[in-house]
């Protein structure tokens, strides 16, 4: 979204320059006239020296530091966590405990003159309980369950690293997209200087005219104003690209960039539904709802457990020794629990319902990307070629207009204008460019090709 809204700028803010800059210099007294209001820069140590990487640098750098995939990252771990808290009823437990008791007395008991002490006045225990699941199917179903929760997540970080990809790949073009419209502006400044110096030329020895030369400074005012807002969006675009990659600054790109070829058509479709990362986690998620449905039947199932349990009392009891153990095994059946289990099997049936619609919705999304992706391709192709050519033919008819406004056969307006639309041919060239790749990295995505 980044990129295309830079693009958007780039067809609409020369021709919002073009207007404000015309009542500006019939306003203008003079060639020269200073900037009213101007504002003092801000000191160019707040910017830091760009970092330069490749466009493969790049996609590594966002995909290993973005904050988007270390969250995804964090949710594996946090699956991880479930997992094992999920799986710890089906394990063995091992739990101590001890105490200290003691009363205002000890409690005695006398029988034919003999005293029996009943309880000690100070009483001290310790025992172990040791509780071994035997038999646990809805335990044991709960934790394959919850692991597979933990491949969901790894898929999801597949997708995640996908999604900041594209989106560094986009930030990419724009930066590469801005550099050429500073070209092209910084060239247009040079058409319009040598205008000017022309029309003065021809003023100072009489075969011009003053509105000859201030038209000429206007159009180089509004070049010098475009050039000025080209920069800027240079470098908010290589800061946009920094926090993608996680610099703490500006990220400068190579100039040149080799996209890999995009597969055939029946090839992009097949693809899409097996590589794609959010079609493998989509995939993945109703599979675990289909289990979870089909595992329902454990939560009928009995559950057998066996405890064993060491103990020491000092002193001892009448009826508990000093040191001893004892055992147990503990059958729990569940009869009946108000209907819970009836309305958790339709849940998951739910849940696995939803699973299945959400699956469909992107295998028909994938392919629809992959489709619209194809045609991007092939018209935004078809709009480059054309736009070269009518920047190429801007060019020819602005050195045309030039040797003819020398000659004598025309006049400033014809070259003021064809000035304005070699630039703006210029500008829809390098539009057209841009879309041509962001098109490519759209059906290299859509494929699951990319990254």
């Amino acid at each position: 979204m980044l990129n295309r809204a830079l693009v958007v700028s780039l067809i609409a803010f020369p021709v919002l320059a073009q207007v404000k800059a015309a009542p500006a210099a019939q306003a203008a007294p003079a060639v020269s006239a200073p900037a009213q209001n101007a504002q003092p820069p801000l000191p160019a140590a707040l910017i830091p020296a760009p970092e330069k990487l490749t466009f493969s640098e790049a996609i590594r750098r966002s995909v290993a530091r973005n904050p988007t995939t270390l969250q995804a990252q964090a949710e594996i771990a946090r699956a991880q966590g479930i997992f094992e808290e999920v799986r710890a009823p089906a394990l063995p437990t091992l739990l101590a405990s001890g105490s200290l008791t003691r009363l205002d007395g000890s409690r005695v008991s006398t029988t034919a003159g003999v005293t029996t002490v009943l309880a000690a006045e100070n009483q001290r225990a310790a025992n172990a309980t040791l509780t071994i699941p035997i038999l646990a199917p809805k335990a044991w179903l709960q934790a394959a369950q919850a692991h597979e929760q933990v491949d969901i997540a790894r898929f999801s970080l597949e997708d995640a690293r996908r999604v900041v990809a594209v989106a560094t790949a986009r930030a990419y073009l724009a930066v590469m997209a801005q550099h050429r419209l500073v070209a092209i502006d910084t060239q247009a400044r040079v058409d319009a200087k040598a205008h000017l110096d022309d029309a003065h030329a021809r003023f100072e020895v009489g075969s011009g005219n003053r509105l000859d030369e201030v038209r000429a400074a206007q159009e180089l005012e509004t070049d010098e104003s475009q050039l000025a807002a080209a920069l800027s969006n240079v470098t908010r675009a290589m800061e946009a690209l920094g926090v993608l990659v996680g610099a703490d600054g500006p990220v400068e790109v190579e100039e040149e960039l080799a996209l890999p070829n995009p597969p055939a058509p029946n090839d992009a479709l097949q693809e899409a539904e097996t590589a794609r990362a959010d079609i493998r986690a989509g995939k993945e998620r109703q599979e675990a709802a289909r289990r979870v449905v089909r595992d329902a039947y454990a939560d009928y199932l009995p559950l057998l457990t066996a405890v064993i349990e060491p103990f020491y009392q000092d002193p001892p009891l009448t009826t508990v020794p000093q040191t001893g153990w004892q055992a147990e095994l503990v059958l729990t059946i569940p009869l009946y629990d108000g209907g819970a289990r009836y309305g958790q099997e339709k849940q998951r049936k739910a849940l696995y319902e939803e699973s299945k619609i959400a699956l469909d919705n992107l295998l028909r999304q994938a392919r629809s990307d992959v489709r619209t992706a194809f045609d991007s391709v092939r018209r935004a192709d078809e709009g480059l070629l054309s736009a070269r050519n009518a920047a190429k033919l801007g060019h020819e008819a602005l050195e045309m207009t030039n040797l003819a406004y020398r000659e004598g056969a025309t006049n400033d307006l014809e070259v003021v204008d064809a000035e304005q639309r070699s630039r703006n041919a210029d500008t829809a060239a390098l539009v057209a460019e841009d879309a041509a790749r962001q098109a490519r990295i759209d059906l290299l995505s859509a494929s699951g090709r990319f990254p």
